[in-house]
């Protein structure tokens, strides 16, 4: 009898299978199992309280709805060997392995000009020396190399299963019901025309509805003002410390911490020097917090403030505005100096700040959601007759925010 592989008991599906070796292999390697140290979504927690959950139960979610979209596939007569499934899956499996720690939040702070997407492709890479090959179908599947074209876009699309499982999966643990969808019935609606994915005209609300709710979820959760400000104080906290190590002071950092506060790595040295890509697989969100509260004491008057501001919760004070800001800035500018003038003008954009964040919920200049029309024709979506995503809606759409430091007795 062979065995019956890996049962992982999920809140959001309940029992996930995973029979295949070479899947079972890659959950249980080292640079996998980190993410169970890595949250999904930054620091929302301080705004909802339940998202804790971690980068490894996403991907272990998103693995279960690639299985769920295979098998639908196959019972549609789309022609899928035991290996295109296998390396789908394991595709989306590693998907979100070059995830650094709080996710989103440092990924421009601990690598500067090198994504979390380039370092999953070469964590992939690495992990596929180490498996003998295995992962050959699933690097080309990530890399857009693989001939069946709509095994990459079930991976990385606008209806892909990624997106599909953390809008379910946020949802969930945040309470918010906004981006609950119905990601069964569009599962059953799948199809494959000409080689690129596509949903059966019938499954066309359902597909509305999960564009709908992705951005209702941006808007409320992953930019809500205060999540916003929570992960830019984050990464502010972050550049303060690279600041001062590169600049020859000493801060409190484990290795590996230190190792990226006092270099500037570029994507050509991760692939030349295995050693960057090592450390940077050894880093979570427990190093990175431990070394915020040990410097809620340091010497420099900038990131003791600002430490201490993040790990009480103390935390800028927000505004999303769709007209400019600069008034308002300049105000909060001279309401600091008036108030804390201990700080040097050199400092004041680590308190006091503007920029520009933006959503965009469906975008026509991406590879389309295709919908195959009962007459054997397909359509964008948006140009569907009497559809809810018009090309109005899929325009992205800019806000200017304003962040500022508030004391206890004051507003800066």
């Amino acid at each position: 009898m062979q065995p019956q592989g890996k049962i992982i008991n999920d809140p959001v599906y309940g029992f996930l299978h995973f029979a295949e070796p070479e899947v079972r292999s890659v959950i249980e390697h080292p640079w996998f199992q980190r993410l169970r140290h890595i949250k999904q979504m930054g620091m929302s927690h301080l705004v909802y309280p339940g998202a804790v959950h971690t980068r490894l139960h996403h991907s272990l979610g998103a693995c279960h709805l690639m299985g769920k979209a295979l098998e639908v596939l196959k019972q549609k007569g789309v022609s899928l060997s035991r290996e295109d499934c296998t390396a789908a899956r394991l595709a989306i499996l590693l998907h979100d392995i070059g995830h650094g720690p709080f996710s989103h939040a440092l990924e421009s702070s601990l690598v500067e000009g090198v994504t979390h997407e380039m370092l999953s492709a070469m964590m992939m890479r690495r992990m596929n020396e180490e498996m003998d090959g295995k992962l050959t179908d699933a690097l080309e599947i990530f890399d857009h190399a693989y001939p069946k074209k709509y095994l990459h876009q079930l991976v990385s699309g606008q209806l892909d299963v990624d997106r599909m499982d953390y809008l379910n999966r946020d949802s969930f643990y945040t309470g918010v019901s906004e981006g609950i969808i119905g990601y069964d019935r569009i599962l059953q609606m799948l199809t494959v025309v000409n080689n690129e994915l596509a949903v059966e005209e019938k499954g066309i609300q359902s597909v509305e509805k999960f564009i709908i709710a992705r951005r209702l979820m941006y808007w409320q959760v992953y930019l809500h003002k205060t999540s916003l400000g929570a992960e830019l104080l984050l990464s502010r906290v972050l550049k303060r410390a690279k600041e001062l190590v590169q600049e020859g002071n000493t801060l409190f950092a484990t290795p590996a911490l230190h190792h990226f506060l006092s270099h500037r790595l570029t994507q050509k040295d991760f692939e030349e020097d295995p050693r960057h890509l090592a450390l940077f697989a050894s880093l979570d969100d427990a190093e990175i917090f431990t070394a915020i509260k040990m410097w809620q004491s340091a010497e420099d008057p900038v990131i003791a403030t600002l430490s201490q501001m993040l790990v009480h919760r103390r935390l800028y004070k927000t505004q999303l505005s769709s007209q400019p800001l600069d008034e308002l800035l300049e105000a909060k500018v001279n309401e600091f100096k008036k108030y804390f003038p201990q700080f040097s003008n050199e400092v004041i954009p680590y308190f006091v700040f503007t920029g520009v964040t933006q959503n965009s919920a469906y975008n026509i200049d991406d590879e389309k959601i295709v919908i195959a029309m009962k007459n054997d024709t397909i359509k964008d979506i948006s140009e569907v007759d009497n559809a809810l995503v018009t090309q109005a809606l899929a325009q992205s759409i800019h806000k200017n925010y304003i962040c500022y430091t508030v004391s206890n007795n004051h507003i800066l």
